[in-house]
């Protein structure tokens, strides 16, 4: 299963990220102001790599209002990584599904691949196989990929703080 998105024009400016470590489990969260607007579905969409890891989506009302690496890849550091410069302004919705309407969950297991830069701030995280792909402003350091056939490819979370050391 692929999930599918729908753009629609953006309005107003992106919403912050604010990002939040947990200390005792690795956990990353990038949490935006809810927007339960939309029209789509609520709950949660689950990317489980092939590797076991997890990206888990948080939606309300077809709004991705927050992301959660819960479990994570390896993490390539790329010599010359750099991040999206062709951007599009757009608000994204994960429609529900006429025949599904009541479920509030959804999981995927795919091919889950994480990129960053030599500081790890800018991560790249590209979900299923490669392809040709736009990339989306959800929130001004949040930002996801979508390929020609309007599913999710990939996500970007730009400007993390440092992961909290060890005691």
């Amino acid at each position: 299963m692929k999930i599918a998105v729908r753009r629609e024009p953006a309005t107003g400016s992106p919403p912050e990220v604010a990002y939040r470590w947990d200390p005792d489990t690795d956990i990353l969260s990038a949490q935006m102001p809810p927007n339960g607007d939309g029209d789509g579905m609520s709950g949660s969409v689950g990317l489980e790599g092939t590797d076991g890891s997890w990206l888990i989506l948080d939606v309300n009302a077809g709004r991705i209002n927050g992301v959660e690496v819960a479990v994570w890849p390896d993490v390539r550091n790329m010599p010359g990584f750099s991040t999206p410069t062709n951007i599009e302004e757009a608000h994204v919705v994960v429609p529900s599904r006429t025949a599904q309407a009541s479920i509030s969950s959804l999981e995927m297991a795919t091919r889950v691949v994480a990129e960053s830069d030599s500081a790890q701030r800018n991560f790249h995280f590209k979900v299923g196989s490669a392809r040709g792909a736009r990339t989306v402003r959800l929130g001004r350091d949040l930002l996801l990929d979508i390929d020609d056939k309007s599913h999710i490819s990939g996500l970007w979370l730009l400007n993390v703080p440092p992961a909290p050391t060890g005691p």
